[in-house]
């Protein structure tokens, strides 16, 4: 039988082309998101779609209720479901800030809640959270966004040794630049809120980093193969790294201090 696997934030993105992707190597795939238009086009590839808003706990119940009520499991979830908000801590409305960390932290943390019994009492079962990059790279201008992050970093490491006595792996995925609106979203975002402020020249160096990450962004199919890689693995890693700039970030953020990684970081922005 065919394991059942949920992947949020399937209307875009990572999302969504890894509930293609799974769906097409023959898992039973559910894919959910807000935008419940925008779901449409993955039931041509035979996903299942579901309306869920990862802000409402009613919403987030319905959701894992429905599908055990259709196939009786969830045996992999796949947290995709993002938001990136941008602009300086000073500037960004706490109201804002707390929004974010309700979709990148506290909804996947709801949505591990609810599949966990199911996933101990099969003794087995895949919670995947997608990281980023930003989930070991701070950058100006993203601090509730990195927050949220470095966030679900901490809250997958204390999970993976809470149930591995129970047959359930953790895997956190840091993907760098991909292919998504969530670029565009965010540098928007990110003029909006400190655009016309006295952070308006580091903003305009942000928004110029993006545009050139966003040339050089990778197919989000790249993520949905490691995705798949730590699926299928017997014992999978506890991170998989990919997309552009991925790996060489993460190595340089890895051997310099602090003070000359900020050095670094900061002359890609003038």
């Amino acid at each position: 039988m065919a394991k059942t696997v949920l992947v949020t934030g399937a209307s875009s993105g990572i999302g969504k082309a890894t509930a293609i992707y799974l769906s097409q190597k023959g898992y039973n795939v559910y894919g959910a998101a807000r935008r419940a238009e925008k779901l449409q086009e993955l039931i041509k590839y035979g996903v299942n779609i579901i309306a869920l808003d990862i802000t409402r706990d009613d919403s987030i119940v319905f959701c894992i209720k429905k599908i055990i009520s259709e196939v009786g499991k969830v045996d992999v979830l796949i947290n995709s479901a993002g938001l990136g908000s941008y602009g300086s801590l000073e500037d960004v409305p706490i109201a804002e800030a707390k929004n974010q960390l309700e979709i990148n932290l506290f909804g996947a943390a709801r949505l591990i809640q609810l599949v966990l019994p199911g996933m101990r009492e099969n003794k087995y079962g895949k919670i995947i959270n997608i990281s980023s990059v930003g989930g070991k790279v701070g950058l100006p201008m993203g601090s509730w966004y990195h927050a949220s992050k470095f966030a679900i970093e901490g809250l997958s490491d204390a999970l993976r040794n809470e149930v591995r006595e129970f047959g359930v792996d953790v895997i956190v995925i840091e993907p760098g630049g991909t292919k998504s609106e969530m670029i565009a979203i965010g540098a928007a975002d990110l003029m909006r809120v400190s655009g016309n402020t006295v952070y308006s020249k580091l903003a305009l160096g942000i928004e110029k980093m993006y545009s050139s990450m966003e040339k050089n962004a990778v197919d989000p199919v790249v993520i949905a193969k490691l995705i798949l890689k730590g699926i299928e693995a017997n014992h999978p890693k506890t991170r998989y790294i990919g997309g552009a700039m991925a790996k060489p970030m993460l190595f340089i953020r890895r051997i310099l201090s602090d003070k000359a990684f900020d050095k670094m970081l900061m002359s890609q922005m003038k």
